[in-house]
């Protein structure tokens, strides 16, 4: 698919699991596991889904998975599986070495969405996995995760961003934000506060990089937000904003965490809102 002057391509970073109680919040159960069957361990499959925009000028990367640091007992309890995707191997089918990414965005910097920002060495050492990239996201955003709450405080692991900064490679931005003439960031907090959703835009077509305000399918419907979030009345807030402009302009939503659908567009119904034509990326 191509917006502007950009080309797009869904990066598969990796697979993990999270409990679908905490997934879907108050939804019972009975509801939630019928479009999402749990495991043994009521953990629901989930995937880490980037997008990559480049041009003749730059190789933009939004978010960049959980990366590889984290300790064996944690990647138990999530299920981490990179034996299918990892991002190195997802951008190496583009002909992409990581060294060529220009820009990575942040939408945030829980640990599923920029633990791939950095890598240690043999020596143990941090070092960038995208070391001639920009990395840019929300200001207060950045703030809150050199000091979250006990609530989240699990979610951040300052190995993860602290480096970038370090070196010298972090741009910052106060609200909502024009990155050039065809992408535009526009931050919401219901999730985590100043997450940034991503919207590429030219004049035939509109494409939300949802983050973890639509992160699957399933979080369409209103009531679904999930327990994660810090702020839920916010997110439905956040939902009913959206979701209106998002049916009527026909916009093309891009799943981050949904491992069935990369894509989808919404359609306002008597009864709310509803998924339809769901389908891969490079399809559109």
């Amino acid at each position: 698919m191509q917006i502007g002057k950009y080309k797009l391509h869904s990066v598969q970073t990796g697979l993990f699991r999270l409990d679908g109680g905490a997934m879907f919040g108050v939804v019972p159960k009975p509801l939630w596991s019928r479009t999402n069957p749990p495991d043994e361990l009521n953990r629901i499959d989930m995937c880490m889904r980037t997008l990559l925009l480049f041009s003749d000028d730059r190789k933009i990367l939004i978010d960049n998975g959980a990366g590889y640091k984290m300790a064996k007992k944690v990647n138990e309890i999530y299920g981490m599986d990179h034996s299918k995707y990892t991002i190195e191997s997802g951008l190496a089918r583009l002909n992409i070495k990581p060294e060529e990414i220009t820009d990575v965005i942040l939408t945030h910097l829980h640990f599923d969405h920029a633990g791939g920002s950095t890598k240690r060495t043999e020596s143990g050492e941090l070092e960038l996995c995208f070391p001639n990239a920009v990395h840019h996201i929300q200001q207060k955003h950045w703030e809150w995760g050199q000091n979250p709450s006990e609530r989240d405080k699990a979610s951040f692991m300052p190995q993860n961003y602290d480096p970038i900064n370090e070196k010298g490679m972090l741009k910052q931005y106060d609200g909502e934000t024009k990155f050039d003439e065809f992408i535009s960031f526009h931050p919401v907090s219901g999730h985590t506060p100043f997450m940034q959703l991503i919207k590429i835009k030219d004049e035939s077509n509109t494409l939300l990089f949802a983050a973890d305000l639509f992160p699957m399918t399933s979080h369409i419907p209103l009531p679904y937000i999930m327990g994660y979030d810090l702020f839920p009345l916010t997110t439905l807030d956040e939902k009913k904003k959206f979701l209106p402009q998002i049916s009527k302009e026909n916009w093309i939503l891009f799943f981050e965490h949904d491992p069935f659908t990369e894509t989808c567009n919404v359609e306002a119904t008597e009864k709310g809102f509803s998924v339809v034509n769901k389908m891969e990326l490079n399809k559109r």
